[in-house]
């Protein structure tokens, strides 16, 4: 079956919160763009993947897009189905349904010359200039490895649906991470027996502080080493040693690894309805052996063990992943192929609207200039020196600074892309000859 040719056209891959965000900015500044969404319906994990009771851990005012409040009545803490409902509103207010395809699986993205091709599960292939992947990092589980085999119920927490799968069960929940003490705190309340294994020691946090979500707290320009000190101070005072608590004090500084936000996990322990333990020696069919020697016998264990960050669909060639990481330039750019552009895979301190907003505006304005550049933007900002990204984790304050200073270096870029990139002249000695010639010559004030 023969390619139908869509040059001139975006492909947007995904319809969650990152994809709707991504189409909305698009829109506005014009560039024609198709979205594909593998499922039945957008909103991507908030739709396929949270469990029946979860709220969200940062707050309605760090997570809501800046252009598109949430209604007055949510509470600080939406639930799933508030959140779904929201992102719904936000695409209807956009008129962005109308662009979506769903139940489209993309299963390859390949360069073909100057355009990418796209080859979908039911057999179709589609050409376009330019493609943005948002397909989350929500959704390819990753599991722990231990020696022998449980014999028991194993499912991990993207699984995990419902307080009835834990019902009247021996319950263990493996993993430190927001889901996983979620599960944990459930356990306790349904469950014949509640136990959290822990592979190291985590930082918990309130979702509350001074009655307020804890997450706003870190909206803040305060550099992080003292946003360090002050938390760490809070929980000295509210929490205490976490060893008071059967816990492994933390085995990393605060914002290295994300927090756990969570005001039951704590409560639960201090009741006696969550046993914590150390990480799993060994399974042995029901039983379960900790490293401490310990052992338990259970029906039931949850894997909140987190996700791989995957674009499997992706040529090999096309971009590096190193574990969590997207070899990408500003986290976004391809590296050496024009108009492809890798959206959303890090994770942000708190909620996603107030980064996605001004990202997706750049987004749009890297697509337009990349039309008018004879090189791979990406090569050229190699050729600027600018840092490849280190982490997944993302401190949304300084990522709202390099947006800014992504912004104002945009003019650069041409120069750039015309006279440094076939030329060993430093980009400092451009920039200087510029300035020089802009400054009025002696004589004329």
């Amino acid at each position: 079956m023969p390619s139908e040719n869509y040059a001139g056209k975006i492909a947007i891959i995904g319809a969650g919160p990152v994809g709707i965000s991504a189409a909305r900015a698009l829109k506005a500044v014009g560039i024609a763009y198709d979205q594909f969404e593998a499922e039945s319906d957008l909103g991507g994990n908030w739709r396929h993947g949270v469990y029946k009771n979860a709220h969200i851990i940062s707050s309605r005012k760090t997570t809501e897009f800046p252009d598109f409040p949430m209604p007055a009545h949510y509470p600080d803490f939406p639930s799933a189905a508030q959140m779904l409902a929201y992102l719904e509103s936000y695409a209807e207010h956009y008129q962005l349904r109308e662009h979506i395809s769903f139940n489209y699986l993309v299963e390859r993205v390949s360069a073909e010359a100057d355009l990418w091709l796209l080859q979908f599960n039911g057999g179709e292939s589609r050409l376009y200039s330019g493609v943005v992947v948002c397909n989350g990092h929500h959704w390819s589980r990753r599991w722990p490895h231990y020696e022998g085999k449980f014999s028991g119920e194993m499912i991990h927490s993207k699984d995990y649906k419902d307080a009835e799968q834990l019902k009247n069960k021996r319950v263990l929940v493996i993993g430190g991470g927001n889901s996983a003490c979620d599960i944990a705190a459930e356990a306790a309340r349904v469950a014949k027996s509640a136990h959290l294994c822990l592979r190291r020691g985590y930082w918990f946090l309130p979702k509350t502080v001074f009655g307020k979500p804890t997450a706003e707290m870190l909206t803040t320009a305060l550099p992080v080493w003292l946003q360090r000190i002050y938390i760490a101070t809070l929980l000295k005072i509210i929490v205490g040693d976490y060893r008071q608590y059967g816990l492994a004090r933390p085995d990393h500084k605060i914002f290295e690894k994300h927090p756990t936000i969570n005001s039951e996990l704590l409560h639960y322990l201090k009741h006696g309805r969550i046993t914590p333990h150390p990480d799993i020696k060994q399974f042995d069919g029901n039983s379960v052996e900790f490293a401490d020697g310990r052992k338990e016998d259970f029906d039931l264990i949850v894997c909140g063990t987190g996700f791989n960050v995957s674009m499997p669909f992706l040529d090999p060639d096309l971009v590096t992943i190193e574990g969590s990481v997207v070899k990408a330039q500003w986290g976004l750019v391809a590296p050496h192929h024009k108009q492809l552009y890798l959206y959303g895979w890090g994770q942000a301190r708190y909620g996603f609207g107030p980064l996605l907003t001004p990202a997706s505006d750049l987004l749009a304005k890297l697509i337009l200039l990349q039309k008018r550049l004879r090189h791979p933007l990406g090569e050229i900002l190699e050729k600027i020196n600018q840092p490849l990204p280190a982490s997944h984790l993302i401190d949304p304050m300084r990522a709202l600074r390099q947006i800014k200073a992504a912004n104002a270096m945009l003019w650069l870029l041409p120069l750039v892309d015309k006279y440094l990139m076939s030329s060993k002249v430093k980009v400092e000695e451009v920039v200087n000859k510029l300035q020089m010639e802009s400054e009025p010559a002696p004589g004329n004030d």
